[in-house]
């Protein structure tokens, strides 16, 4: 199996501290699919600022259509939340 050391809040300092930060204000937690990135917090910062252009930019779906289509998408990947 697969491992890949992921950082926890406490260990986390500058681009990665302030990321999960945002993530706990966010979500109120940090979710796996965040603290995977946590060895290249960059690469974090510009998932989260993509994932938030598409989920609450300007679009001519609605937010709920957005989250619809996630759902579907999670579903047909077997993605379980």
């Amino acid at each position: 199996m697969p491992w890949i050391k992921v950082f926890s809040l406490e260990e986390a300092a500058g681009t990665l501290k302030r990321e999960y930060e945002k993530a706990l204000k966010r979500a109120g937690r940090i979710w796996h699919i965040v603290s995977i990135m946590s060895q290249n917090p960059r690469v974090m910062k510009s998932s989260m600022d993509f994932y938030g252009a598409i989920m609450y930019g300007r679009s001519p779906l609605s937010r709920s259509q957005r989250e619809m289509l996630a759902v579907v998408v999670s579903a047909a990947n077997h993605c379980l939340y």
